[in-house]
């Protein structure tokens, strides 16, 4: 399966953090804002505000002198002992964080072996997640999650996973038809994100960004009830601008 990389602000912003991250971790007994400035190449402004991203999501700390060590975030997560429990632990406080900041359930998706799945999510009862009452992992077409990944697919990709589930109609708005499906995912740039306007489930709309780095497809996914739709595209920007945490904590 071939990909179709087109890196979006997010992965920008999650590579740099990478790069803040190795910098800070050199340093045992802390590290300067000058001095990472001088050795990660980041203006003071780009370095500001991914320190301030790192030191909410526990990857780094600011000691008395107010210089940045390593955080405990980064030491359980950098732990072989039960890395995959922190890991899981981690992404689920940023989640939960980002479902508050937004008001809305979100949701990380990944395609793995050709089939659509979920990996976790994030919602409370003032934010619902969205029932299943149709598997996910032939409902691709409808979902704004499904719709992203699949448009980070080439179109052999595409067509593969539409030959192998049948585009049911699940609303009167869904899409059953795989070459308007297919244009419109050819025709959409990787920055905007993919809407689902009552195609899954009515009563429900729905947005989704992606979150690929290196081989992996990702997507981060909100839900809304309908009658919250007039927030929908204002939640899928913000969704867009704070998807960095969620794809660092996947790259870590």
């Amino acid at each position: 399966m071939a990909l179709k990389h087109e890196p979006t602000a997010p992965y920008h912003s999650a590579q740099d953090a990478l790069r803040v991250l190795e910098t800070v971790a050199r340093h045992s007994t802390g590290v300067t804002d000058a001095e990472l400035v001088r050795e990660t190449g980041l203006d003071t402004e780009r370095l500001t505000t991914l320190l301030r991203m790192l030191r909410r999501e526990g990857y780094v700390e600011q000691i008395t002198d107010g210089a940045y060590v390593t955080g405990d975030a980064l030491t359980r997560l950098g732990s072989a002992h039960g890395h995959q429990q922190a890991l899981h632990e981690q992404l689920q406080r940023t989640l939960d964080r980002l479902r508050d900041s937004i008001g809305a359930a979100v949701y990380v998706s990944r395609y793995v072996d050709g089939e659509v799945t979920i990996a976790q999510y994030a919602d409370s009862p003032d934010t619902p997640a969205v029932h299943e009452w149709f598997d996910f992992r032939s409902s691709a077409h409808a979902t704004a999650l499904g719709k992203s990944l699949l448009g980070q697919l080439d179109h052999n990709g595409r067509r593969d996973h539409l030959s192998r589930h049948k585009m049911a109609r699940l609303t009167s708005r869904t899409i059953t038809s795989d070459r308007l499906l297919l244009s419109r995912l050819e025709s959409q740039p990787p920055t905007v994100p993919h809407l689902d306007l009552q195609e899954y489930a009515v009563g429900t709309v729905c947005a989704a960004v992606p979150i690929t780095a290196g081989s992996s497809v990702g997507c981060l996914a909100l839900s809304l009830p309908v009658a919250h739709a007039h927030r929908l595209r204002h939640a899928a920007d913000a969704l867009n601008r704070n998807a960095a945490p969620v794809l660092l904590s996947l790259a870590i």
